[in-house]
């Protein structure tokens, strides 16, 4: 061992009675197997998956709690989410994970009646027979509706039009314009693709958003076509879930899981710098990683910077970690610094010489001075991130009962008096939360901020990319992310700008007088993973991440957009790493 550094292993029961050995507290030798850097979802469920496997792990994270884009409030004296509020269905991935945690018996369907569309005219509710906003039946009433005869006969064409360069097209907005028309674009597809991916259709790849698409559309014959097709090989049942009391409920439950198998927390905890062992004493013990910490400070930790933002190093305060891996689960910016850090993507003699030599797998890799070593794509490479605003609003008004527009509204760009991208009834979605409030007490969710060429510029879009004291240090500027996007109580967006698109879009003009409480959280920093080419810039990171034995990175700008995604990638990244682990155990515990 080096550095004087000794480690004791000690076991502990499981929830099944078998005893867990290798679980061992880095307060007690600053040795663990993993260092997770960044506590959001894809970090947690990472960890989680480390410790249920035997090792040893310690979460870093700037914050003073973990959770990540899952977050939670307090409004008017009711726990609300002020974050990700449901989840996806597919595959059943965040279900197991509930059901896992003791929760699955909360787990609730959002009311039926789904959402309505606004546009410079008009609203009227969401054509159910669609795939992101396209229709499946162009003539249907409720798509004549948004659209009107003219547009629907636009769209019906499509019906008639020859297939051209279908399999090579990825804008999924110049698809929807040839084959459908402008109206379908505008009035439909660009709320429903804003709402989701915080995108316009123009930027997002039609393969990421909508996997088979292309090629349904080659075996039907037309756009609508292969909507039905899609829309018939979908599992029946609502395509999102959530648990009653809120999704914040699913941090908690990780969190308490994670510290039961042994997980050490370092919440308000920045990482200095991670470097890798580079000579033979180090390579020999299986150790090639130290992680140097420092505090955060209390604005950082108050406003979620990132558990690696950049801080000078060599403090009194400062902690040596040394680990066997690591697992980068911050955003894009701070991962792409971080990678780099520790020489992911170097092609150089330093890099070989300093690359641990256990393979991947039962794969033995060729040293990194034997062909070329892929790269990871510069952050200049990447778009530039966008800011979302959520507005939460708890407003006393009868009127609202009836449910105007069903569970909310998904607004097109260009709607007259409306700055919000949508609109969620929340108390009209879920039953649970109706049922927690006062009678005739409602919550409203506005969210605010586009991707596009009709991007919003106010303060809830420009937000600067890296805190002034990682400019000052002179180190690399990480953005103030923590694993997801960073939330921030900083908003540009006024309980006047907030109750005006409210009343507009539900139909009911609002009061400030009977509001009982407000709230903005901005997260900053958010990656749309649906962009046309950002698929491949993940590719070729990931590749150049299974280079190096010992490290791996999780997080929704590799996984993809939403909880069912990153809590897929996070296990199965996991998984792997402590198979990788098992089969190169050479950590001295004598």
């Amino acid at each position: 061992m080096t550095d004087g550094a000794s480690v004791s292993a000690s076991g502990s029961a499981s929830p099944s009675g078998q005893p867990q050995f290798g679980i061992r507290s880095d307060a007690e030798s600053g040795v663990v197997d993993v260092v997770v850097i960044g506590g959001g979802v894809a970090g947690l469920v990472a960890a989680r998956q480390l410790a249920h496997l035997g090792n040893t792990v310690t979460v870093i994270e700037a914050r003073d709690a973990v959770g990540g884009y899952v977050a939670t409030r307090e409004l008017a004296g009711v726990q609300l989410d002020s974050g990700a509020e449901s989840f996806a269905t597919r595959k059943g991935t965040v279900a197991a994970l509930v059901t896992e945690l003791g929760l699955g018996g909360d787990i609730v369907a959002p009311n039926p009646a789904g959402a309505w569309v606004a546009w410079d005219g008009g609203s009227a509710p969401l054509p159910a027979a669609g795939v992101l906003g396209i229709p499946g039946v162009p003539l249907a009433d409720d798509v004549r509706r948004v659209i009107g005869w003219s547009g629907s006969l636009r769209a019906y064409l499509d019906r008639l039009m020859p297939l051209l360069r279908v399999r090579t097209e990825t804008d999924l907005g110049d698809i929807v314009r040839r084959r459908m028309g402008r109206r379908v674009l505008d009035r439909l597809v660009t709320p429903v693709v804003a709402g989701v991916h915080s995108a316009d259709p123009s930027m997002v790849d039609v393969h990421t958003v909508a996997p088979g698409l292309t090629q349904a559309m080659t075996t039907q014959g037309s756009l609508s076509g292969a909507v039905m097709a899609l829309r018939e090989q979908a599992p029946a049942g609502s395509q999102v879930q959530g648990i009653a009391g809120g999704v914040h409920r699913l941090i908690d439950a990780l969190e308490a899981d994670c510290r039961y198998y042994g997980v050490t927390f370092r919440t308000r905890t920045r990482v200095a710098s991670v470097t890798r062992g580079d000579d033979a004493a180090d390579a020999a013990v299986g150790r090639p990683w130290t992680v140097v910490l420092a505090p955060a400070d209390g604005a950082d930790a108050a406003d979620g910077a990132d558990a690696a933002d950049a801080v000078p190093a060599g403090n009194a305060d400062d902690v040596v970690l040394l680990c066997r891996a690591i697992v980068v689960a911050t955003g894009f910016r701070c991962g792409l610094a971080l990678l780099d850090e520790a020489g992911v993507g170097h092609d150089d003699d330093a890099a070989a010489s300093s690359l641990p030599s256990s393979p991947r797998g039962s794969v033995a890799r060729p040293s990194v001075a034997a062909r070329d070593t892929p790269r990871v794509p510069s952050l200049g490479e990447w778009p530039e991130p966008a800011s979302i605003a959520i507005a939460t609003l708890v407003i006393d008004d009868a009127r609202l009962d009836a449910q105007p527009r069903g569970t909310g509204v998904l607004v097109a760009p260009g709607t007259p008096g409306v700055t919000a991208k949508a609109l969620t009834h929340s108390s009209a979605k879920w039953a649970w939360l109706a049922d927690a409030l006062p009678v005739h007490r409602h919550v409203l969710r506005l969210s605010y901020g586009r991707r596009g060429p009709d991007a919003q510029t106010g303060d809830a879009g420009s937000r600067p990319s890296a805190p002034p004291e990682a400019e000052a240090s002179g180190a690399p500027a990480r953005a103030p992310e923590s694993g997801e996007p960073t939330a921030s109580t900083e908003s540009g967006v006024d309980l006047a700008t907030v109750l005006a698109d409210a009343s507009t879009l539900l139909g009911v003009p609002l009061s400030e007088t009977d509001v009982a409480g407000f709230d903005t959280t901005i997260w900053s920093e958010s990656l749309a993973f649906a962009t046309v080419g950002h698929k491949a810039r993940v590719r070729q990171t990931l590749a150049a991440v299974e280079e190096v034995a010992g490290i791996d990175v999780v997080g929704a700008w590799v996984s993809g957009t939403g909880l069912a995604a990153t809590v897929e990638h996070a296990r199965a990244t996991a998984s792997g790493l402590a198979a990788e682990l098992r089969g190169d155990r050479r950590l001295d515990l004598d």
